[in-house]
């Protein structure tokens, strides 16, 4: 992975051999991206994310692991993570979503993407009251969101707005919220039935 990442001209500034010294690289050593494995010694991988969105939310992290689990997909969004991939994705694939994730875009391939948008389509129950603060725009923006665009281009081409407005309403939607991530935000919109869910493509 590191001979990948660093041919495609990625810095690696660091290789963890555990959670517990995950933890402790990205709190030092504060990378844009950190890549996780869900099962590792010491500390597991979930408790290790977690760790991470408390004490370096600037860090994005993306799973990157063999489990085709739905309980760890979902359970690594809500530790924090900005994305799920498998290990035997493309590297052309993988490389792809992570340039996205530079970016602020979340990184799932797209069944993964539906079976998070599948589990999170239930049926609109009372939502906390955060919600509720949320402008109109802002309701724009997370309806865009659910639709699968996400990155600040795009979004700010669909507003007719510029990028650090898309920025800002962003950083409101993420406080109001009280999440870390886009990948969160649209769990949450779509659990709480804040937007309403994207139609299938025939």
């Amino acid at each position: 992975m590191r001979t990948l990442l660093e041919a495609r001209g990625v810095e690696v500034v660091a290789e963890a051999r555990n959670g517990r010294e995950a933890q402790d690289m990205t709190r030092r050593l504060q990378p844009d991206i950190v890549l996780m494995d869900l099962a590792m010694p010491e500390v597991g991988g979930l408790d290790a994310i977690r760790a991470i969105s408390v004490e370096s939310p600037e860090a994005r992290v993306v799973v990157l692991t063999a489990s085709e689990e739905d309980a760890d997909l979902f359970e690594a969004i809500k530790s924090g993570a900005q994305g799920y991939l498998l290990k035997d994705l493309k590297a052309d694939d993988l490389m792809a979503l992570l340039e996205g994730v530079s970016e602020g875009q979340p990184a799932f391939t797209p069944s993964l993407a539906r079976k998070v948008l599948t589990e999170f389509a239930r049926p609109p129950t009372q939502a906390s009251r955060s919600a509720d603060d949320l402008t109109e725009r802002e309701h724009d923006v997370l309806e865009l969101l659910v639709q699968g665009i996400t990155s600040n281009h795009d979004l700010a081409d669909k507003l007719i707005v510029t990028e650090n407005t898309v920025k800002y309403h962003l950083r409101n939607i993420l406080g109001k919220l009280h999440l870390k991530n886009r990948a969160q935000v649209v769990a949450y919109a779509m659990q709480h039935g804040l937007v309403n869910p994207p139609k299938e493509r025939s």
